[in-house]
């Protein structure tokens, strides 16, 4: 398809692909070929990933998966009876949100009444643990207090985003800080414990429960109130992941055979075991060894927004040493590691402005550029992202069909919640990944569901649907 486009394009600008057009054609579709993915080829990634995730669920094999499917505890999705009013703490950076959630089950609707956000100071960030999580407490007081809820003891959803191993709904051990935190007394600690001795030493609130939440799951979980046949998450932005609802009996780290458990599958290390190094290109490779944690996050680094501009970036580079773009002289700004922003290719594909925007573009990047090379530009964006939507497909067509055989079924109508720059902003992403699906999981009805503010709004619901188990539990 790409080719016959390239085609068509070398007609509309030069008359013909003869003479030296045709070798440009030929050299830079050679350089592009290893990104495009047959069908054939992205059934045999999916059955790889498949074999990872069976590895990642298993008792005594979970250690050597590279995909890690982490047992979240959440044991249901929302079935459409959840109400009532929620505090959500979103911490994941140098700030971090608190919101008051209001559950209206007749509307089934999930509304944030009010949200705000508080500043963590350096000083903080690199103190003791008990100052981080006094400074937390401080400021639901003020948030309690703003909204008139002191007096009021509510559930809390807490989104925190930092590699933790769960132990239980509400208990959540933190493995180390990221992100330029390095709090004293945190790590190897349960964080949910560390947040109720923060609120208890204050003594004038309270909180009835927390329930700790990945990202990826409060993606799922906001959607799923809306749609309560939502039972996937996913995360197509700066990093990838996704999660969905295994049956029990396989999820061999927790005890207990029924019902079934959110799986927090962590897929952006797939290939880290270097099960995809004959899909890796030499332009994925040095991505990875130039990164900040090379041979790591291998599936991550070829579809998220993080590296795709840079993958870009080094393909264009390539064209031009061989003297196939910009006349053979790259810029100080292409010689640059990340100064192709991943938006860049958004901008570059959008069906009416694109061809202007990459001449746009490709003045800031202070080019000498001819229409050529601007056509070639927009080429190895649509190429680079096309194989993310192709590969992102691969791997959510592997949780759809395991869905579908798990059950016994002939046929599964499931849905997405989906979340993330990259699915929400490309021009193209959406309807490209969703047509994959399609091929690699026929026997699947997927329809997809934009997320509404997962970490807050999804944390909120979290908690809710545990409140409701938990209810339940008691009246049996």
């Amino acid at each position: 398809m790409l080719a016959a486009w390239w085609f068509r394009l070398c007609l509309q600008v030069n008359q013909g692909p003869f003479g030296s057009e045709l070798s440009l054609t030929l050299q830079v579709q050679k350089h592009l070929e290893p990104f495009r993915l047959s069908l054939e080829k992205l059934q045999d990634v999916s059955a790889r990933l498949r074999k990872d995730m069976i590895r990642g669920l298993g008792k005594h094999s979970h250690h050597r998966a590279s995909v890690k499917m982490l047992p979240t505890f959440v044991r249901a999705t929302p079935d459409g009876t959840e109400k009532g009013d929620f505090l959500a703490l979103d911490l994941g950076g140098t700030n971090f949100r608190v919101l008051h959630v209001r559950v209206l089950e007749e509307e089934q609707r999930v509304l944030k009444m009010d949200s705000q956000i508080c500043a963590i100071p350096q000083d903080i960030m690199l103190g003791t643990g008990e100052k981080l999580f006094d400074h937390i407490a401080a400021c639901l007081a003020e948030f309690l207090d703003s909204q008139k809820l002191r007096g009021q003891t509510l559930p809390l959803g807490f989104t925190f985003s930092f590699p933790c191993e769960q132990k239980e709904i509400d208990k959540s051990i933190l493995i180390r800080w990221t992100k330029g935190f390095n709090c004293s007394g945190v790590e190897g600690e349960d964080v949910v414990n560390l947040l109720k001795e923060a609120i208890h030493r204050r003594g004038d609130y309270d909180i009835s429960s927390v329930a700790m939440v990945n990202d990826t799951v409060g993606t799922m979980m906001s959607c799923g109130y809306r749609d309560q046949s939502c039972e996937i998450g996913m995360i197509i932005g700066t990093g990838t992941n996704a999660c969905y609802m295994e049956e029990m009996k396989n999820v061999k780290r927790v005890e207990g055979e029924d019902g079934r458990m959110c799986i927090n599958t962590e897929w952006g290390g797939f290939g880290d075991d270097g099960c995809l190094k004959d899909v890796l290109t030499e332009f994925d490779e040095e991505v990875d060894k130039t990164s900040i944690n090379p041979g790591v996050h291998t599936f991550e680094k070829m579809i998220s927004g993080m590296y795709l501009g840079e993958i870009v970036r080094l393909v264009l580079l390539k064209l031009t040493e061989e003297k196939l773009l910009f006349r053979g002289c790259p810029s100080e700004a292409l010689l640059t590691p990340g100064s192709f922003e991943t938006r860049f290719i958004s901008e570059i594909e959008e069906p009416d402005s694109g061809l202007e925007n990459a001449k746009k573009i490709l003045t800031k990047l202070d080019l000498d550029w001819d229409l050529v090379d601007a056509c070639v530009a927009r080429l190895v964006c649509d190429t680079v992202s096309s194989r993310s939507a192709r590969l992102c497909a691969a791997a959510l067509a592997t949780i759809v069909n395991r869905i579908r055989i798990n059950r016994g079924l002939d046929h599964l109508k499931t849905t997405v919640g989906v979340d993330g720059t990259v699915y929400r902003k490309h021009p193209n992403f959406s309807d490209e990944l969703q047509a994959a699906v399609r091929l690699l999981a026929p026997k699947c009805d997927v329809t997809f569901l934009i997320s509404e503010d997962g970490s807050g709004k999804g944390a909120a619901m979290v908690t809710a649907v545990a409140q409701r188990l938990a209810l339940q539990s008691l009246c049996v």
